[in-house]
């Protein structure tokens, strides 16, 4: 069976904590901060303090967005949600955004970027960039994935380190060997793991 392409982000698959919120810890983000969906890999923004989506580069990752919690003005209520919208919050308000940064967080990504190369054992060690994909806006899910497009390498400042793929269960999608398979990547170059400021 071949494997499927529906990217979901990254999803923590293990950690210091314990499910469901394994060791989340607060930050936020200011009120025109652009969309974030659940798994979305997130930067700190040098200027406001907060965190956003960025350009996939080699910039220090903040962490992974788990959802926020905002006062709606449309609401006029706290709302809880696993995305941010990029409005809904009066001028000037900030968000309370929700992301894990355990330099030891392990995450489940699917693999993209390429209809014809997934990744394979050899890459495993090596370090890997990321593409935001197409999220869902029904559900508030990621459409991030580990993008195979950009060649796993000794690059220290991509943000992810490939750690394993995953075969089990057996013929279910993602464990299929080749394109758009599933990995287990961990964290390379985020803000708890480098000695480098943002």
């Amino acid at each position: 069976m071949a494997n499927t392409f529906a990217p979901f982000g990254f999803r923590q698959s293990s950690g210091t904590g314990s499910a469901p919120t394994y060791e989340q810890v607060a930050s936020f983000c200011v009120y025109d901060t652009a969309a974030m969906y659940y798994g979305d890999p997130i930067f700190r923004d040098a200027t406001t303090g907060g965190v956003k989506p960025d350009t996939p580069g080699t910039g220090i990752l903040a962490g992974v967005f788990y959802g926020c919690k905002y006062l709606s003005v449309s609401q006029k209520r706290t709302v809880w949600s696993n995305f941010w919208g990029a409005a809904d919050v009066a001028s000037g308000n900030l968000v309370e955004v929700y992301l894990v940064n355990d330099p030891n967080a392990k995450f489940l990504a699917q693999v993209g970027g390429s209809t014809s190369v997934g990744a394979t054992a050899a890459d495993i060690g090596a370090n890997v960039q990321f593409a935001y994909g197409t999220p869902s806006t029904a559900t508030g899910i990621s459409g991030a994935f580990v993008n195979i497009a950009v060649s796993p390498a000794v690059t220290a400042g991509f943000p992810f380190k490939l750690v394993s793929l995953v075969t089990n269960p057996p013929g279910s999608n993602g464990t299929e060997a080749g394109v758009y398979n599933y990995v287990i990547v961990a964290f390379n170059n985020v803000e708890t793991k480098t000695l480098t400021g943002v």
